[in-house]
């Protein structure tokens, strides 16, 4: 007969714990064995204080000599029976606690839930089954008092359940709070290891970028001049043709003149090759020198920081400056960079007329996060009427 789903789970779940205890009282009874050594080997001593300390100190430097190894079946019981993985290394203090004084704790406790709680139910609860209680019970009718047994052998084993599964969490716990690593050592690895992956991640964004504007720079961009060149020397060669065909080969020259300053445009804002061969110096050179309004730079780099946060700078100035151009009426600009130990401080100003903000969804909510990517500040200082200064600070090893 299938039982239903939830006293199956029950079961199941009883079952599970009840091994999982078995398994720590029988570690438990190792550890005694060790206890029990010295004073086997001590136990003919004859010196009175010797005696003592044999009795209490050497017994216990002797388990937590094997401490270890303890350790180490217990780690093996919680994975193999309740699929917890408790990694290393174990802390030598709060190890010692568990297997000295948590661990026997518990095993004690789980010990006489077995004996008393469990046992003393399952007889009471089974009554009916092996004693008619007669003559047993004076005060009370016999099937009465099978009765009333039978209700409390049942309430003890609820009980039992119970206790059972609350002996399992409270190992569980101890279990992952002592024989686990340092939560502070845990927590500044974890933050490597993300900082790690973060910086692999921004690494191979900038080379998806390179990779683009490598293709866009070698293929549509050569095309798109081909084609120019091919329309310019139509209208120049081609005098014969009737003043509509004229006038569209005009169009089209036009417009593929403008494509390709698009473009230009678009793979400079990506990637500029002059970052990878001459660094950032140059690179905001000529962003200063194709920029419509005065552009003040002001360049201090006395070593090239890493290849992203050139790229994350670059794309900073290029993009505080276009959105000046765009938005802030301004007659001029000043942009800083200075590299002062690890960090590269990058400050972008205007005489504009301010209220810039990026939570309206400008650009500048694409350099919040472009800096934030590797773990860059970003600052932005715009009242009304101006001046708007964005100040950028970037680690310069990541």
């Amino acid at each position: 007969m299938k039982l239903p789903t939830a006293p199956r789970a029950a079961l199941t779940r009883l079952r599970r714990d009840a091994v999982f205890g078995l398994a720590g009282i029988s570690v438990q009874f190792l550890a005694l064995l060790v206890l029990s050594v010295p004073w086997l080997v001590y136990s003919d001593t004859a010196m009175p204080l010797l005696g003592v300390l044999v009795a209490v100190a050497l017994p216990i430097a002797a388990l937590a000599a094997v401490s270890p190894a303890f350790t180490r079946m217990q780690r093996r019981r919680f994975k193999a029976l309740l699929d917890i993985d408790i990694p290393g290394p174990a802390r030598r203090g709060p190890e010692l606690r568990y297997n000295l004084l948590v661990a026997p704790a518990i095993a004690c406790g789980g010990v006489l839930l077995f004996c008393v709680v469990a046992l003393v139910g399952l007889a009471a609860s089974t009554v009916f089954t092996w004693s008619p209680l007669g003559g047993q019970l004076k005060f009370l009718p016999t099937a009465m008092a099978a009765t009333y047994v039978t209700a409390l052998g049942l309430a003890l084993l609820a009980l039992a359940y119970w206790l059972t599964g609350a002996l399992v969490r409270l190992d569980v716990r101890a279990a992952t709070a002592l024989l686990g690593p340092d939560p502070a050592k845990e927590l500044e690895r974890r933050v490597e290891d993300l900082t790690e992956r973060r910086a692999g991640t921004v690494d191979a964004a900038d080379a998806e970028r390179r990779r683009i504007e490598r293709d866009l720079h070698d293929g549509a961009q050569q095309r798109l001049v081909s084609m120019a060149v091919n329309l310019g020397l139509a209208k120049a060669t081609l005098g014969d043709l009737p003043e509509e065909a004229r006038k569209v080969i005009d169009e089209a020259h036009r417009e593929a003149k403008e494509a390709i300053e698009e473009l230009n445009n678009l793979v400079r804002g990506l990637h500029p090759a002059v970052l990878d061969d001459r660094g950032l110096d140059a690179a905001l050179s000529g962003i200063a020198a194709r920029a419509p309004l005065p552009v003040r730079l002001h360049i201090d780099i006395p070593e090239r920081p890493a290849p992203t946060v050139e790229a994350v700078a670059y794309f900073v100035v290029s993009e505080s400056l276009a959105n000046t151009t765009k938005h802030a009426q301004a007659t001029g600009a000043d942009v800083t960079v200075v590299r002062t130990g690890d960090i590269l401080r990058v400050v972008i100003a205007d005489d504009g007329v301010g209220c810039a903000d990026p939570a309206q969804g400008s650009g500048l909510t694409g350099l919040v996060g472009r800096v934030g990517s590797v773990d860059g500040t970003f600052d932005l200082s715009s009242p009304r009427g101006g001046p708007t200064v964005i100040t950028v600070e970037l680690p310069c090893v990541l």
